[in-house]
């Protein structure tokens, strides 16, 4: 599942940006591997699984690029189970592009 250009307005909160996306729901354990970069410092990242909090309102990379990995992985879990939420919060004035991947498998 992945996300280009997702543009956060300034001092907002992004949408579940997994919502309606075919593996939003993990239903057994699965390999979950989170990967985001931003076009500017100011983007912070929040990663819900199975309403534990896994990533809680942490910077992401600023590379302004499609996120490559390793070099911006966020988090990966081993065993994720339950409903994804993926959200992003702008902190600066302007607005900002969030690219994210998340590879579930």
């Amino acid at each position: 599942m992945t996300g280009q250009a997702l543009n956060v307005a300034a001092n907002a909160v992004s949408t579940n940006q997994v919502a309606g996306q075919l593996y939003e729901f993990l239903q057994s354990p699965t390999k979950l591997l989170l990967s985001a970069t931003s076009s500017a410092a100011g983007i912070n990242c929040t990663l819900l699984v199975g309403g534990v909090a896994i990533v809680n309102d942490q910077p992401i990379s600023q590379a302004n690029r499609f996120p490559v990995l390793p070099d911006d992985i966020v988090t990966g879990l081993k065993r994720a189970v339950g409903r994804i939420v993926l959200t992003f919060r702008n902190t600066t004035a302007g607005a900002l592009t969030v690219n994210w991947a998340v590879d579930v498998g």
